[in-house]
């Protein structure tokens, strides 16, 4: 990430996150209705297009949603990999509906819309009951229902700073390049008290050796897989990249969160104020843009 590039936009991503929490406050329930929120902190970066003599932006470095089952990639632009994230700040949580990345545990393909993505490989053996919307469609937490599948990030940084919204978050005055990491999960939404809560996995201002960290990161869902890439989010594609890099550790297999937990963590006023799942970037499949995963 350029260093220059990237504080000449700071502002304007603090500007766009607190515009995007708006629209993420008033996003519908309904998926097939409402297009979500697109101004998190994966849209609140500069963007690099493709060259006149390519239709993929490959100069922007490696790119991200990818499958991660599939190790391949071509992209020559070298980054070192982040700390592990118990060595760094964690600075935001989010969510997607439906999961970024493809893995072997979610790998139904739902559509190439800004609400498509993938969906866990177990969503259509959901009962009635775990399918059942406890709160009519008027929960707290914005676009996001029984039977929905959901990526999570936690978003950590080298920065000293402290978790909140979007990527403003991530920066300080004295730290406008920070290497950033980001743990992923996805999760099959279903009506389940005997489900994960996902407040579990929230920051509730716990330090641990002067690190701010989330109460927990999920566990049993697989060897997560390292690899380099870059933002995500709805306003990107292989022809307009992000050209901000990123390490990133997505486990393969899906676990279960109970809708209950997601609407209290939006209702108790969560400091990353998220109370709307927002969109998606489609796959990326290029090798060009894709960094090689080290076995």
């Amino acid at each position: 990430m350029n260093i220059k590039y990237f504080a000449a936009t700071a502002a304007l991503a603090l500007f766009l996150t607190a515009c995007g929490n708006d629209a993420a406050n008033t996003t519908d329930n309904s998926m097939a209705d409402a297009k979500p929120p697109t101004t998190d902190m994966d849209q609140a970066m500069p963007v690099k297009t493709a060259s006149a003599d390519s239709d993929i932006c490959v100069a922007a470095g490696p790119q991200t949603p990818r499958d991660i089952s599939n190790p391949s990639g071509s992209n020559t632009v070298f980054f070192e990999l982040a700390p592990d994230s118990a060595e760094m700040n964690l600075c935001n949580i989010h969510t997607h509906t439906n999961a970024e990345h493809k893995a072997p545990g979610y790998s139904v393909f739902v559509n190439d819309s800004d609400n498509g993505g993938y969906a866990c490989n177990d969503t259509g053996s959901l009962t009635e009951d775990e399918l059942m919307d406890p709160s009519g469609g008027n929960g707290a937490m914005k676009g996001v229902k029984p039977g929905d599948t959901i990526e999570v990030h936690w978003v950590h940084s080298s920065c000293d700073v402290a978790p909140g919204e979007g990527l403003g978050a991530c920066l300080a005055d004295a730290c406008t390049n920070p290497i950033l990491r980001v743990e992923a999960q996805a999760f099959l939404v279903v009506n389940d008290s005997n489900a994960l809560d996902f407040n579990d996995f929230d920051y509730v201002g716990s330090a641990v050796d002067g690190m701010h960290q989330a109460k927990s990161l999920p566990q049993g869902t697989g060897e997560p897989v390292i690899f380099r890439g870059s933002t995500t989010g709805p306003s990107y594609t292989q022809s307009t990249c992000s050209p901000a890099q990123v390490t990133w550790s997505v486990r393969p297999s899906c676990a279960r969160v109970d809708i209950t937990s997601l609407h209290a963590w939006a209702a108790k006023g969560n400091v990353f104020n998220e109370t709307g799942s927002h969109g998606v970037r489609q796959l990326v499949t290029a090798e060009e843009l894709l960094s090689p995963i080290e076995q």
